[in-house]
Formats: structure tokens, sequence, C-alpha cells
């Protein structure tokens, strides 16, 4: 993590706590702990939601085929800007609340795995459920959803729409995090 990463993040976090989640970027534990549950060899469609500065978005450059659609989503414009001139190969937005609109102007129906790196507990209900829906709708069946939370609070609301298949716990971060590995049910009904 650079400096300037660092400082762009904690100003963002200050401006908007509850859209940035976290005072600093994800640490490289955490980033890998989070790419090290996809299996990578069958994803040929990926999106990363709350994409910030990269420190995910760096790993998953690492583990994608040069054949592999990823799609970043960032809210925040000068994060995102950053996102765009380092990752010009992947596809740049602004809107997780349109990921299924998205993906479909470029041909795809659904993706193999979504990362995200979104503070779903600090949203307000009606967020939070719209981007659950719009993960699970753009997901495929089987597909993998890996998400980091700071609590175990999301737990529950995870398992209403998906399969979790483990939960690991990650000290070495500011502050220490849960990565959730779900799994789109193969068969299930539409909430």
């Amino acid at each position: 993590m650079t400096q300037a990463n660092f400082m762009l993040f904690l100003k963002k976090f200050m401006n908007n706590p509850k859209q940035v989640g976290s005072i600093s970027p994800s640490s490289r534990f955490l980033a890998r702990k989070m790419v090290q549950s996809v299996p990578w060899h069958q994803v040929r469609n990926v999106a990363e939601l709350g994409s910030g500065t990269g420190a995910i978005t760096s790993w998953i450059s690492s583990y994608v085929y040069p054949e592999t659609n990823v799609f970043l989503f960032e809210k925040e414009g000068q994060m995102r800007s950053q996102l765009q001139r380092k990752y010009a190969g992947f596809a740049c937005h602004s809107d997780a609340c349109q990921l299924t609109t998205t993906i479909s102007r470029y041909a795809i129906d659904q993706l193999d795995c979504i990362i995200s790196g979104l503070p779903f507990f600090n949203f307000e209900r009606n967020l939070r459920e719209t981007l659950m829906k719009q993960i699970k709708q753009a997901l495929k069946p089987d597909g993998h959803f890996v998400a980091f939370q700071y609590s175990l609070q999301m737990k529950t609301h995870f398992m209403k729409y998906f399969d979790i298949e483990k939960i690991s716990f990650v000290p070495f971060n500011v502050p220490p995090a849960f990565v959730y590995v779900c799994r789109k049910r193969a068969k299930d009904g539409e909430l």
C-alpha cells in the first residue's frame, strides 16, 4: 500500500465513513485471503464491488486469465479514475446497484464470481437489499460470492441469499476482518 493510497482512503473515509467503511485500504493479507478463495480456473466473468484504491484489484489482476472479463465498481469518483488509469483493460463503473444492467451491455448474462469490499452493514436497509438482489441475480448458479466485513453481523443476511461455505478471520488488517466465502445455490427461488 502506498502512502498516497492510504491518504486518499483516509480522506474519503473522513468525508463519508458509511460509504468508504474503513480508514485504510485492505491489507495484502486480506486481499490475498479474498482472491485465494476463488477457483480462478473456472472464472471467465468476475466483478469486484467497492474496488477502492485497488488493493484487491491488484491481486485479481495477477490471477485472471487474459480473456477474463473483469468489472470494477467504485462509487467514489477520484478512486474510480485512478482504477481506470491503472487497470485500463478492466471495465470500471460507478454503481453496483446497476450490476445486472451493466454486465448485460457487454452481452454477459451472469458472472462466475463476485468479490466485494462493500461495507454492507453501514448501508441503509433498502440499499443493502438492492445490492444483495443484484448480486444474486448477476451470479450464475454455483457461482462464488466472496465478501469481507468487519464483523459477523451480516452472516444471517448473507445466509438468506447464499450458502456460506466458510468464514475466515484476518487479524492483519485495519480493522481486522472476516472473509465470507459463499456460493449461490444451484436451484434457488428468487427473493
